[in-house]
């Protein structure tokens, strides 16, 4: 989807800070690619992207002002998801957090986060970031009033091969094809919906994100005004170091999520693109599962060039 002239970023921010640059968020459904792409732009010399973060979906909940607001944000960011929180991923240490939060001189939930993507990235010495949540995809209207720097890269990839990948995964949706095919085309609608006529959005393909890197990473690029760096192409020789951040961590349902269960989710990543993952489902989906799936998405995957 081609984008046009893009907004102005916010000038009103606090004395002594530059404006925000256009920060990337990928979005798209779970085992579409994100996390490729994710790793791909984090090998960029100037660009940090942290584990999965989730946290900007509840921007909406912060209504105080002052100090309380301050702490309920601190609060909620270092806790979430409720219960279940995965701060220890970031490396980020609390207290660190809470002061660089409190160098905020007229707090705002905005600045809160840039200051978490800033602290983020100045782990690595970079100063650009990003985000990679999937599921933002459903949140894209309420990220872009918080964080109006932001700009939503869409990946998007054949139902099929994404239900023959998300099926083996603790976050599986549900077990049947129908389920599964549901779930791919909600998800990619809401992000469609919300992004029209949006220069802020852009949608590539896992499949030429595969077969053509480079020119696919430069549109990527053009959209964030971020000169393209060959390095990017080399992203898995940083993956393995970048996975150590997924530490163990419990399942809402109390089970425990090892480290290296969550490495194996990802392990794709420390290889070059491989083409064999492309239209994967050909071989892997029975007649039965392929009309089933079509019956619910058949007319997404049509409207989006899939073959039926």
């Amino acid at each position: 989807m081609s984008f046009r002239a893009l907004r102005p970023l916010p000038a009103n921010l606090p004395s002594g800070m530059a404006p925000a640059r256009p920060m990337p968020i990928i979005v798209g459904t779970p085992r579409s690619g994100t996390t490729l792409l994710r790793f791909m732009l984090d090998s960029h010399p100037e660009m940090a992207i942290p584990p999965e973060t989730g946290f900007l979906a509840i921007a909406p909940q912060f209504k105080g002002r002052g100090n309380a607001l301050r702490s309920e944000f601190f609060h909620a960011l270092t806790t979430y998801p409720p219960g279940v929180p995965a701060w220890s991923d970031f490396e980020i240490p609390e207290e660190a957090f809470r002061m660089r939060l409190n160098e905020i001189p007229h707090f705002t939930p905005a600045e809160g986060f840039r200051a978490f993507y800033r602290q983020y990235a100045a782990r690595f010495g970079k100063s650009r970031w990003g985000d990679k949540t999937p599921l933002y995809c459903r949140n894209l209207q309420t990220i872009r009033e918080v964080l109006p720097e932001a700009r939503f890269v869409h990946i998007i990839r054949d139902g099929r091969d994404v239900a023959q990948s998300l099926r083996k995964m603790w976050f599986s949706p549900g077990e049947s094809i129908e389920v599964q095919a549901a779930y791919w085309r909600d998800c990619v609608l809401a992000a469609r919906q919300a992004g029209a006529g949006h220069a802020d959005y852009l949608e590539i393909r896992y499949e030429s994100l595969i077969h053509h890197p480079e020119s696919t990473l430069r549109q990527v690029c053009t959209l964030i005004e971020l000169d393209f760096a060959r390095v990017m192409l080399n992203y898995y020789l940083r993956a393995p170091e970048r996975l150590k951040e997924h530490k163990e961590r419990a399942l809402p349902d109390g089970a425990a999520l090892t480290q290296q269960q969550r490495l194996r989710q990802q392990e794709r990543t420390t290889e070059p693109p491989d083409p064999a993952c492309v239209f994967a489902w050909k071989s892997a989906m029975s007649q039965d599962e392929r009309e089933r799936f079509g019956c619910v998405a058949g007319e997404l995957l049509l409207d989006l060039g899939y073959e039926i």
